[in-house]
């Protein structure tokens, strides 16, 4: 008999706690329509312990009540990222616990706002990184990305704003979830002028453009093709791993996705940069070569080649790259600066043996060749200088050098004209 008086106890015990539990959700429901929505929070979660032991249909309405109240409060502007995510994460435990029990009440509803949380998510974020907000734009694009990972793009502007924040671990988390995916973000884009914004707006479909147009309310359509990330992606991995003193599992990272993509340029130069860092210059010669044979006409290429074969003490080398990167792109100032400094360096030489000699006749013979030899250098570089001092006319060094050239060759009128420019 005492038995049943146990069991009759626990009955009414639960029976007690459903009542409490359903008004703690009625007076959730009327805080929130008061516009309380942090009381009606604060109400839900002294109720979250019971909430398991709840039926369904109350399990649902209390997290489409809590769902709403944290909605409400980034609406407020409170805590914006914070809540929307709570949000999103109420509305999700009501879709699975409706899909599981069959019973749909608040489902639509609630991934109608999860739509809506994404766009506010990614609205916000937009607006933190133009505040300069860093890492909270990429924590929100993040959220963003959780809510929907079909949409993948937000998961790569995400890592791409953790970079900008400099938060490069969870930059680097983010940028190995791409590499699983095998994320490119190669494709097209279809676009149209919206004509009551004037501004450009795109489109899933060439047909929904299209489609826009001829109805009128969209103009100025085009298709613009949206190149691969995958050569950026792995750059960036590596880049962060150097920048953790990871050297090596960089270089592993680098290797590993050119194999994977054998013909993306991109990752042949990310791979030759870290060598290049790495003082490893033989290697980054024949990379750069690889690397050239696709892209012949690439000048940075062929301006490092340079600058490497200079710091090798390899001088024709050095001037044949220079000249190439002249060729290709006549108003590359560097090239001239670089140039003209390769070819002074002779000057060094010349002016210690001048400098080593006596008096005797045979001395001042060599004195008179080694200073005609000097003049003639300085006569080959002033081209050079002056056309660096023309493109980069801010470079003091570049005015300095030219300035020392006109001395030493007694350029007076060449030098006055060159100090009256500023």
């Amino acid at each position: 008999m005492k038995s049943k008086y146990v069991i009759l106890a626990s009955a009414l015990l639960i029976s007690v706690a459903t009542f409490a539990q359903k008004d703690q959700i009625k007076s959730a429901e009327k805080a929130l329509k008061s516009g309380d929505a942090q009381g009606a929070i604060t109400i839900l979660n002294d109720a979250e312990n019971m909430v398991a032991n709840a039926k369904d249909a109350e399990q649902a309405q209390f997290y489409f009540v809590k769902g709403n109240a944290y909605l409400e409060l980034a609406d407020k502007s409170v805590e914006t990222g914070k809540n929307l995510s709570l949000a999103a994460e109420s509305y999700k435990k009501l879709i699975d616990l409706e899909n599981a029990s069959g019973k749909q009440k608040y489902a639509t509803q609630a991934a109608t706002s999860i739509t809506q949380i994404k766009g506010k998510l990614i609205n916000a974020a937009i607006a933190d990184t133009q505040s300069n907000k860093q890492k909270e734009g990429a924590k929100k694009l993040y959220d963003a990305y959780l809510l929907d990972k079909k949409d993948t793009i937000n998961l790569y502007y995400a890592a791409s704003t953790y970079v900008n924040a400099q938060d490069y671990d969870a930059a680097l988390t983010a940028y190995d979830e791409l590499k699983k995916l095998n994320y490119s973000g190669k494709g097209t884009s279809y676009i149209a002028v919206n004509k009551l914004s004037g501004e450009e707006q795109g489109f899933n479909t060439a047909n929904e453009r299209d489609m826009a147009v001829k109805l009128g309310t969209h103009e100025k359509p085009k298709t613009e093709v949206i190149t691969s990330k995958r050569g950026e992606i792995y750059k960036n991995i590596a880049l962060i791993l150097v920048q953790k003193g990871q050297s090596e599992d960089a270089k592993k990272a680098i290797s590993d996705a050119r194999k994977s993509n054998p013909d993306d340029t991109s990752l042949i130069l990310t791979e030759a940069n870290l060598y290049l860092e790495s003082k490893d210059f033989e290697t980054y010669k024949k990379l750069v070569g690889e690397a050239l044979q696709k892209d012949p006409n690439n000048k940075e290429l062929i301006f490092n080649l340079g600058v490497i074969s200079a710091n090798a003490n390899n001088a024709a080398d050095a001037e044949k790259y220079y000249l190439k990167v002249i060729e290709i792109d006549p108003n590359y100032a560097n090239a001239y600066l670089n140039l003209a400094a390769l070819k002074l360096e002779r000057d060094k030489t010349i002016l210690d043996e001048m400098n080593k000699l006596g008096n005797s006749e045979k001395d001042n013979k060599r004195y008179t060749v080694l200073k005609a030899q000097r003049e003639t250098l300085f006569k080959g570089v002033i081209p050079y200088l002056k056309k660096a001092n023309e493109l980069d006319p801010k470079n003091e060094d570049v005015k300095k050098t030219l300035l020392g050239v006109y001395s030493a060759l007694e350029m007076t009128a060449e030098a006055k004209a060159l100090k009256a420019k500023g």
